[in-house]
């Protein structure tokens, strides 16, 4: 799979992002890298499927937990996701993965084994359904229309069918997120 490299600007907009999120150096997530879908991602990022956000700080992962990740995804196999319907968040306009529970149950696992890794901080309860971010730089005042057109714009392209073989460990260094590990699933 192709790593998220060095992105400028994370899905969360940085330690001191515009739309708020605290990122902080040494946070990880892990995530699906889905490269079919990068041309229709206006975000300033990889397009990906957050699997948990945040995971452990870095400072925390070691061989021994490396090797529990890596024993984990191994556990699940590679599966597909489909992404035909889009849906919106407040600000964000993003793609729906289907089916969204085979996200979801990595992300339980994952929440099961660490439950300090609270998704989003817990800034929404028990989290977010899954998504893949396409654009997420619109105010209240402007959001409905640009997404309206934007939608237009990139609905030809779908459905887009995506094989997830991996999961990737990306790491927040304050400025960039960028790749760390990459987990096969099966």
């Amino acid at each position: 799979m192709t790593t998220h490299g060095d992105l400028a600007k994370g899905e969360h907009g940085g330690e001191h992002g515009a739309d708020g999120w605290p990122d902080i150096p040494g946070d990880t997530a892990l995530t699906l890298r889905i490269p079919e879908a990068d041309p229709l991602v206006r975000a300033g990022f990889p397009a990906h499927v957050t699997v948990l956000y945040p995971f452990l700080h870095e400072s925390r992962i070691d061989a021994r937990l490396d090797g529990e990740l890596s024993a984990l995804f191994a556990g699940h196999d590679a599966f597909t996701l489909t992404f035909a319907a889009f849906g919106r968040y407040p600000g964000v306009l993003y793609l729906d993965p289907w089916p969204r529970d085979l996200v979801q149950v990595l992300t339980k696992e994952l929440t099961q084994r660490w439950p300090e890794a609270v998704p989003y901080r817990g800034i929404f309860g028990a989290g977010l359904d899954p998504h893949l971010t396409v654009a997420n730089s619109e105010g209240p005042a402007t959001q409905e229309a640009a997404y309206d057109r934007l939608e237009s714009d990139i609905a030809t392209a779908l459905p887009l069918v995506c094989r997830v073989r991996t999961v990737d460990l990306i790491v927040w260094d304050g400025s960039r997120w960028q790749s760390r590990t990459e987990y096969a699933l099966g």
